[in-house]
Parts: C-alpha cells; sequence; structure tokens
C-alpha cells in the first residue's frame, strides 16, 4: 500500500537509468542502426553456414568462406564491368545537362496548355530571354522611380530607403527567373544531397561502418547460439520460452526480407538494363546497375534510379523519355504484384503505408542510415506487436509468419 524509501529510491533509480539509456542510444543511433546491418547481414550469412554446416564444414570457417566468396564475386564483377560502367558514367555525365535542357525547351513549347500552367508555378519552361528583357526593363523603370522619388524628396531617407530594397528584391527575383533550370536542378539536388546523406560525406565513418558490419556479420553467422543464449538471460525464466519464439520468428522475417531484396536487385537489374538496351538508351549498363543497386531502399531507390534514366531518353525525344518512364513503372508492377509476393510466399509483409510513413520518419530522425534500415526495422517491430500484444495481451490468435514457407 505504501512505498518506504528504498521502494522510492529503487524507482527513481530505474526511471534515471532508462533516461541515460535513451539518450545513450540516441546519441548513438547512427552506430546503432549499423549493428542492426550487421545483425540483418549475419542471419543471411547464417543460412549459407547452416547448409555448409551439413557437409561437415566447421561454422568459423564456412562464414568466413561465404563472406570471402562473396566479396571476391563482387570484386570480379566489378573488375569485368568497370569498363564499361566507367565510359558511360562519363557519358551519363556529359548528356544529362543537355537533356535537362530538352526538357526545359520541351516544356517551354507547351506553356499554353495544361502541363505549362501546372509546371509554370515552379518555374520550369519559363523563357529565359523574355524574363531577361521584361526584367532589365522593370529594373530601368524601378531606377527611374528611384531617382524621381529622391530628387522630389532628398530628406526623405526612409522612402529612399524603401525604394532601393525594392530595386533589390526586383534584382533578385529577376536573377531566379532567368537562372536555367539546370542551374536550379543542380542547387536543389546538392541540398537533398547534404541533408539525405550526410554519412556518405564522411570517408572514414563508411569505411569503418562497413568493417563492422562484415565482422557482425561473420561472428553472429559463426556462432548464432552464442549470443542468443546471451540475449535469453535478459528475460526471466517464466519468459523465456515465448521470448525465444519471438526471437526466431523476427531472425526468420529480417533474413527472408533481405533474401527477397537481393534477389529484387539481381532480377530488377538485369530486366532494367535489358529494356533500356531494347530501346537503345544511352548509358544503359550504368542505369541498369543503378536501379539494382537501389532497389535495395524500397518505394525511394526505383524513383531516385528512374530519374537519371528518364533524362537520358529525353537526350533523343521526349516520346524516347515517356517510353522509359513507362518501362520503370511497368516493372515496378511486375516486381511489386508478381516478384515480391512470389518471393516472400506468405511471409510478413508491411502495408504501403506503413512503408511511407516508416521511411519518412526514419530519414528525418537519422537521414540516409534511417532510410535504409526502415523497412526491415518496421517488419521486425510488426512481429514483436502481433505475437506480444496481439497474442499475448489481447487474446486474438494471429500467426506472425508461416513456419512451413521458411
Amino acid at each position: 500500500m505504501g512505498w518506504q524509501t528504498k521502494d522510492i529510491v529503487r524507482a527513481a533509480a530505474l526511471v534515471i537509468a532508462m533516461y541515460v539509456m535513451l539518450k545513450v542510444l540516441w546519441f548513438a543511433s547512427a552506430l546503432v542502426l549499423v549493428v542492426f546491418l550487421g545483425v540483418l547481414f549475419g542471419l543471411a550469412v547464417e543460412s549459407g553456414v547452416d547448409r555448409l554446416e551439413r557437409y561437415r564444414i566447421p561454422r568459423g570457417i564456412g562464414a568466413a568462406m561465404i563472406v570471402i566468396g562473396f566479396f571476391g564475386l563482387l570484386v570480379g564483377f566489378g573488375a569485368a564491368i568497370t569498363p564499361t560502367i566507367r565510359e558511360q558514367s562519363r557519358e551519363l555525365r556529359e548528356k544529362i545537362p543537355e537533356s535537362v535542357d530538352r526538357v526545359q525547351e520541351w516544356v517551354s513549347k507547351r506553356q499554353g496548355g495544361l502541363l505549362g500552367t501546372v509546371l509554370g508555378g515552379f518555374g520550369i519552361g519559363s523563357d529565359s530571354t523574355v524574363t531577361a528583357d521584361s526584367g532589365s526593363a522593370a529594373d530601368t523603370t524601378d531606377a527611374a522611380d528611384t531617382a524621381v522619388t529622391v530628387a522630389r524628396a532628398p530628406s526623405d531617407t526612409g522612402a529612399a530607403a524603401r525604394d532601393t530594397t525594392r530595386l533589390a528584391a526586383s534584382d533578385s527575383a529577376t536573377a531566379d527567373a532567368a537562372e536555367p533550370l539546370r542551374s536550379r536542378i543542380g542547387r536543389q539536388l546538392r541540398g537533398a544531397g547534404r541533408y539525405l546523406f550526410p554519412f556518405l560525406s564522411q570517408t572514414v565513418a563508411v569505411v569503418a561502418g562497413i568493417l563492422l558490419i562484415i565482422f557482425m556479420a561473420t561472428y553472429i553467422a559463426a556462432e548464432p547460439d552464442l549470443y542468443h543464449r546471451g540475449m535469453m538471460h535478459l528475460f526471466p525464466h517464466r519468459s523465456r520460452a515465448r521470448a525465444g519464439e519471438v526471437l526466431s520468428a523476427v531472425a526468420t522475417v529480417l533474413r527472408r526480407w533481405l533474401v527477397t531484396q537481393l534477389i529484387a536487385m539481381v532480377v530488377i537489374g538485369v530486366v532494367t538494363t535489358v529494356a533500356l538496351l531494347i530501346l537503345d538508351v544511352e548509358a544503359a549498363f550504368a542505369l541498369g546497375l543503378l536501379a539494382g543497386l537501389l532497389e535495395f531502399i524500397p518505394t525511394v531507390g526505383p524513383i531516385l534510379s528512374a530519374i537519371p534514366a528518364i533524362a537520358m531518353g529525353f537526350v533523343d525525344s521526349p516520346e524516347k523519355a515517356m517510353m522509359v518512364t513507362a518501362v520503370y513503372v511497368g516493372i515496378q508492377f511486375v516486381e511489386n504484384h508478381l516478384l515480391i509476393p512470389l518471393l516472400m510466399k506468405g511471409g510478413v509483409g508491411v502495408p504501403p503505408v506503413l512503408t511511407i510513413l516508416g521511411q519518412a520518419l526514419f530519414t528525418l530522425l537519422f537521414g540516409f542510415l534511417g532510410l535504409l534500415v526502415a523497412v526491415p526495422l518496421l517488419a521486425a517491430a510488426m512481429v514483436v506487436v502481433k505475437m506480444v500484444y496481439v497474442e499475448g495481451v489481447v487474446g486474438d490468435d494471429m500467426s506472425a509468419i508461416d513456419d512451413d514457407d521458411d
């Protein structure tokens, strides 16, 4: 009924400890997300080690073989396609500014239609020459008005200051309107890059994070039982059986999600490259490789990979750009409605709305790393919610994962 002094001290210490722990986790959020990636890849390597163990290959040697073999294949594949990628990347950098100019010219010719009305609010397609001329005329008129105002009232410094401010604002607006579309897009992309990819701007941090992921994946795959038993000691004896089931289900979902993403990356990269070659789009190999790599980031990655491909289509004609857009949309439609359901085979899937909201929230909080781990974290959280809350607290019978498909 009543708390004694030791109870109050214990509760206060517990609250303070939880607060300090949350602050430390928030401060080291980048490290926590990197550790999660290490666990994610470790679970995938563990599957291969389990199969090698059937042939009496020790787990430590099997984990090292898989990791070294993976990077060996990656390096060999990279060395084989590097000349083509380098040539097409250089061509891509040269052609994209030209394609942006063609976009602006194509939109400028349609200023009177619905497209011009919609894009006109964003300053796209405006005739810079006309704008500059009209702006110059406006500047001359403003300058004349300012001179007359000052001549009439030399003592009215406030009015002169207002006219000067108005003239400066007019000059700034004219410069913004006359700025080419290419410059505006480049400035926006640079600003987005500084906001979205702060983690990638630190080379040392990137290398250290990759090494940490590699070593964690190797050690987890070599001795998974060691870490599983360590986590079980954190739960009371009466809850350990259920906790083991939840952790096993989370591991299964994460492993399945990663394998699905890797297969989808290969398929999307190959299909996109073939489609772009058929359409005779420049830098098809580079664009296909980019599509495959960005496929690891659901929802956002395919959109980012489609932008340079559509821009390259505009180099030839707007019609080809429309065809490239249709190809990317068709590939994503087939992936979402055929490839991913076939690979998942009834596994836990994250609803599209939760995927978008989760990616947006994690990107705002943690930047690029948050965007990278948003979907697997959501998938793991959904398993915990279903098994711990929906089944344990609410009492509804809900299967978090189909064990038959594992």
